[in-house]
């Protein structure tokens, strides 16, 4: 990962766009102390989130437990 100063991010943000599109993250400074990463978008979904997700997904499908029965989504959207 290399670093530039804010100055020269200024100068170059378009470069260094092209660079985080192209997969390199870059450090921007600010006297020399390093401030922000502009970098590629992480599409990469955690293993903890995606567990998650089907945990949501699960639940939906089978209905939540109130009461003494179960409700589906489609139940619970009912008016």
């Amino acid at each position: 990962m290399r670093s530039v100063s804010a100055r020269e991010a200024n100068q170059s943000f378009s470069r260094i766009l092209r660079e985080a599109e192209g997969g390199e993250a870059v450090v921007i400074t600010r006297r020399g102390r390093p401030v922000a990463v502009i970098g590629p978008l992480n599409k990469v979904i955690s293993p903890e989130r995606e567990r998650a997700i089907e945990r949501a997904i699960t639940l939906m499908k089978e209905g939540l437990p109130i009461g003494n029965r179960r409700f589906t989504r489609d139940e619970m959207h009912e008016r």
